[in-house]
Parts: C-alpha cells; structure tokens; sequence
C-alpha cells in the first residue's frame, strides 16, 4: 500500500506562480511512475502531467505543456509540479497519483494510488 501525501498550492492571481508536492510512503518509490491530474468544479478529472520511473521522462498535456514542471527526487520519495504562467482556467483541485509500473498513460485507470487533492486558485 503507498500513501500519498499533498502539500502547496493556494490562490494566486493570473500569471503568477505555484508549487505542488506529494510525498509518498513505501520503500520502492523509485519505481513507481508519479502523475499529477487536475478536477474542476463541474468538469472531469483530467491528466496533468507524469513522470516516469526508469528513464525521468514526462509527458504533459498540451494545455500545461511550457507552463508546468513536473520532476521527482527519489531519495525523498517526492514528486513536485512547478507551475509558472498560471491561468484562471488553471484552478482546480490537483490529485497526486502513482503506480508501480512504467506507464505512458494518461488516464486515471493506469493509476493505483492516489492523493486527497490540494486546491488551486488563479484569480484572473
């Protein structure tokens, strides 16, 4: 079983800057693959962006992509998201998720485990 622990976020005007963790428990962090997905009020559950396992790569989603980063440090078993430029169509509630495998997928079932969420606002 992992755990995953979300921290940062906030309110932040048009343009602006926010930062995102999550920690994750379990002694195998290094393979899992780590996602970032986003859900605003009265809108599905969408991909953000992902990291892989094995090579460090990351696949974004084309409205995130040049805007957000997503990276991880495997000796604190912590995914991050950098997220610059930030829109108000941004805001959502962003969900830290993994999965002990390397995956490419952008879809919430490729995922076993998730965060609680932490919210994110972007006043216009």
């Amino acid at each position: 079983q992992v755990q995953l622990v979300e921290s940062g976020g906030g309110l932040v005007q048009a343009g602006g800057s926010l930062s995102l963790s999550c920690a994750a428990s379990g002694r195998t962090f290094e393979r899992y693959t780590m996602g970032w997905f986003r859900q605003a009020p009265g809108k599905e559950r969408e991909f953000v962006a992902s990291v892989r396992s094995s090579t460090g790569g990351t696949t974004y989603a084309d409205s995130v992509k040049g805007r957000f980063t997503i990276s991880r440090d495997n000796a604190k078993s912590t995914a991050y998201l950098q997220m610059n430029s930030l829109r108000p169509e941004d805001t959502a509630v962003y969900y830290c998720a993994t999965t002990p495998r390397v995956t490419f997928a952008t879809t919430q079932d490729a995922y076993l485990y998730w965060g609680q969420g932490a919210q994110v606002t972007v006043s216009a």
